[in-house]
């Protein structure tokens, strides 16, 4: 191989590093509970990869609960918030306003 092959190479590994550090590098470590064929998978996943099953869980995890923040319903109070177009937007009842006020209390006492 030549010296412009190895530079490639060395940019390409650079960058999969940069990508890989900026996608870890809020994770912490986390001990959850998880049925046996789940942890399966899970080890497959990282053999597959070759990547550590803590990665591979914590992204998971994260990308799960994206998704499920997605699909809290919204449920319309009796409260008009606001006008838009024309139509009346009335205060979100269901889980969602809930969840994200706890995440804020959460998020405040950490930073305390």
């Amino acid at each position: 191989m030549n010296d412009q092959g190895n530079q490639k190479g060395f940019s390409q590994l650079l960058k999969s590093w940069e990508k890989r550090s900026t996608e870890n590098a809020d994770m912490i470590t986390s001990s959850i509970a998880m049925h046996e064929s789940d942890r399966i998978k899970l080890q497959a996943l990282s053999d597959l990869y070759k990547l550590p099953e803590d990665e591979i869980s914590g992204h998971l995890l994260h990308y799960a609960l994206e998704a499920l923040e997605a699909e809290m319903p919204y449920i319309a109070g009796s409260k008009v918030i606001r006008i838009e177009e024309g139509d009346e937007i009335y205060e979100d009842v269901g889980p969602l306003p809930r969840y994200l006020e706890a995440q804020k209390k959460l998020h405040k006492n950490m930073s305390s």
